[in-house]
């Protein structure tokens, strides 16, 4: 199924690629989102070695999922975000949940205008289940539009100063 989501930051780009790069922020995000665990790995990428490779490896807490899904899941689940930034206006994401059916792949990037600047996060999510595959898609999907509401709060917060 395709998702997508666009947060709107009062602020640059160059800022929002700065805050979106930086481990501190991430692991502030992954404590807003309630994450059991995480580790945020931040490295140079891209051609010129202006854009970013971001590695968040966390492990979530499942309460609150459907059985179908808790079933799948477990009590606990490790997912792996890999953002790669070939420069700092675009990149590719990927979400995996190691050993378990579910993926999510797509783009990131940032649009400017003036001094504001949207982030768009455009996934293809796939769980290979059968019959209910649809369903745990819809889930994922919307697990992955709540932590990306947490994240635009901290983002909001962090460019306001609150670091």
């Amino acid at each position: 199924m395709r998702f997508q989501h666009t947060t709107t930051y009062d602020a640059p780009a160059a800022e929002v690629f700065a805050m979106l790069t930086d481990p501190t922020w991430r692991e502030k995000v992954g404590i807003a989102q309630g994450v059991v665990s995480s580790t945020v790995t931040v490295t140079p990428d891209g051609p010129d070695g202006t854009g970013s490779r971001v590695v968040i490896d966390q492990v979530q807490n499942t309460a609150g999922l459907p059985a179908i899904a808790k079933k799948i899941a477990g009590d606990t689940t490790r997912a792996i975000v890999t953002e790669v930034w070939s420069s700092p206006s675009t990149g590719t994401i990927e979400i995996v949940a190691p050993g378990k059916p579910t993926k999510a792949t797509g783009t990131v990037s940032l649009e400017s205008d003036g001094t504001t600047t949207r982030h768009v996060t455009d996934l293809e999510v796939t769980v290979k289940v059968p019959i209910v595959g649809g369903k745990l898609e819809n889930l994922m999907a919307d697990n992955i539009r709540k932590g990306l509401e947490i994240e635009q709060a901290v983002g909001v917060a962090w460019l306001e100063g609150g670091r």
